[in-house]
């Protein structure tokens, strides 16, 4: 009898869990990473069909995976998920199906748990999606590679029949390198190109495969450049749109804000009210007048924006700051004089 099978069981349980709750469905891949036997990194090279099995990476043997796989049944049928079995292809030119293991039939390994939650709908897009066959990935190496072929080198490689071939090897040598960056040039030079790869780079401090970028056509880029451009001038109207619209809506904001403050402080000089409405209302700027509340025509908002204009124009602030004195002692420092200027301010309306 196998005493480590119960508890087995609960680990299967705990991880197809999260996923179900996540996700609403559940794969073996899910409760294999989760029961941290693979790292995403590993299944990242099995997809990009760099791995013979998905098992020769794994830190436990083949036979405790199909156990893995079989208790995920167990669980998964006691829950009334759905079986949808989901075809796993590898991002090689080929496009081989991808193996779990070398000695176990590979259908335990491939179905997907759905929720009886998720509506037709939703489970046909999620099953169309997982079939789909993957983009084809060429990788950027961090270190020194060969050929399988010719035995030349690259800045590219692509798998092909569980080995490395160069760009010239794999007939993708007519493809241009297009980084990432610009998602809406991407994903047109995608489409417009008959034959394309994502180049993904191995990132040693996050432990991932990260997107660098995409092999295209020459011509399937050029065209994408066009229409990127040619939208591109049709935003640029937009955004003059937008500008304008938000300046008048900053002059109407401001000049509300002024009126406010002459409100709150008949004191304060015509001239004086409009700067600090301009100055603490100008859009982007990250100042108080800026904030949600000020916005609002907040009292509070509206006197730490006028506090702010005396501190800087009518009290030696700056320079104490300039000469070295702490933050919190130069406002020690000027207490008493802010409190008379807002006095001054909050008595009759002066002449400005």
């Amino acid at each position: 009898m196998d005493v480590s099978k119960p508890s087995l069981a609960r680990r299967v349980a705990d991880a197809a869990e999260i996923a179900l709750t996540t996700r609403k469905y559940v794969t073996f891949i899910d409760v294999v990473t989760g029961l941290r036997w693979l790292h995403s990194r590993h299944v990242d090279l099995w997809r990009q069909g760099r791995a013979p099995t998905l098992a020769g990476l794994a830190a436990v043997d083949e036979d405790r995976l199909a156990a893995t796989a079989a208790l995920l049944k167990d669980w998964a049928l006691a829950k009334g998920l759905k079986p949808v079995d989901t075809p796993y292809v590898a991002g090689t030119r080929d496009r081989r199906e991808l193996r779990f293991t070398a000695g176990h039939p590979q259908e335990p390994f491939r179905v997907h748990w759905i929720s009886p939650e998720l509506s037709e709908a939703r489970v046909r897009r999620l099953t169309e999606r997982q079939s789909k066959a993957p983009d084809l990935v060429a990788v950027a190496p961090l270190e020194s590679w060969t050929c399988a072929a010719c035995g030349d080198t690259g800045p590219y490689l692509i798998m092909e029949e569980d080995r490395p071939h160069c760009l010239t090897c794999a007939d993708l040598d007519h493809l241009v390198f297009l980084p990432s960056g610009n998602a809406a040039l991407s994903r047109r030079a995608k489409q417009e190109s008959r034959l394309a790869a994502v180049v993904v780079r191995y990132n040693r401090r996050r432990k991932v495969y990260q997107r660098a970028g995409l092999l295209v056509e020459q011509a399937a880029l050029e065209a994408a450049e066009e229409r990127c451009l040619a939208d591109e001038e049709a935003r640029e109207r937009r955004r003059e749109r937008d500008r304008v619209r938000r300046a008048e809506q900053d002059v109407e904001f401001q000049a509300r804000m002024a009126a406010e403050i002459a409100r709150l402080f008949p004191g304060c000089p015509e001239q004086r009210a409009r700067d600090i409405a301009e100055h603490a209302g100008q859009r982007g700027s990250g100042r108080v007048g800026r904030t949600a509340a000020a916005r609002a025509l907040d009292e509070n908002a509206i006197t730490l924006a006028v506090i702010a204009s005396i501190r800087h124009l009518d009290t030696d602030y700056d320079e104490l700051l300039m000469s070295g004195v702490p933050r919190m002692t130069a406002r020690e420092r000027i207490k008493d004089r802010i409190e008379g200027k807002l006095a001054e301010f909050r008595g009759p309306r002066a002449r400005g």
